[in-house]
């Protein structure tokens, strides 16, 4: 893998969220019956720092859930005989919530998909919105997200890496491609 740039620095990656929650708060008028629900991995560090942000703003506490939709995979046979399962930690009632579904990169819309399946057997919200730290493009399905951190047109040789200070050590988005041989 070839590095070609950093799309986001760790100021970038913070006006981003500050913008989004921001967006959250607007479109939503407050953040009545609004939940968080990080996609695991990235989208959950990213969650949490969303609703921190709300705090600031709002001075209410926005609840935040985990989701892993390894299970809800289309492509779960071509994963692994033994996929890893990192667990869905939803604490709170999802029916009739107005739900934030959080993850960091937007490609195909299929982890989207599967994160809506996987919401639906908890309860039936109110509304399903999307919040995206990058979208990628190349949609599969048709998925739009309702809040963007930026727009990064790629080419599907391309991979995107959102670093995260609490996985990665470090917050930083970085565009690469891959080598062929």
């Amino acid at each position: 893998m070839i590095e070609k740039a950093k799309i986001m620095d760790e100021q970038a990656m913070q006006r981003a969220i500050t913008r989004i929650s921001h967006e959250i708060i607007e479109k939503n008028k407050g953040v009545d019956d609004v939940v968080l629900i990080g996609i695991q991995r990235r989208g959950v560090p990213l969650s949490r720092k969303i609703a921190l942000k709300i705090k600031e703003v709002e001075g209410t506490d926005v609840p935040v859930g985990i989701l892993d939709i390894t299970l809800y995979r289309d492509d779960l046979s071509l994963l692994a005989e033994h996929p890893v399962i990192n667990g869905t930690e939803i604490n709170f009632n999802i029916t009739g919530k107005k739900i934030v579904l959080i993850d960091d990169v937007l490609y195909t819309g299929r982890t989207v998909r599967a994160a809506i399946d996987a919401i639906m057997d908890l309860g039936r919200p109110q509304m399903i919105q999307l919040a995206i730290l990058i979208d990628r493009g190349h949609r599969e399905l048709p998925i739009r997200a309702d809040y963007v951190g930026k727009n990064v047109p790629t080419s599907k040789d391309e991979i995107i890496h959102v670093k995260v200070e609490e996985i990665d050590g470090i917050n930083e988005v970085i565009i690469s491609s891959q080598e062929n041989f």
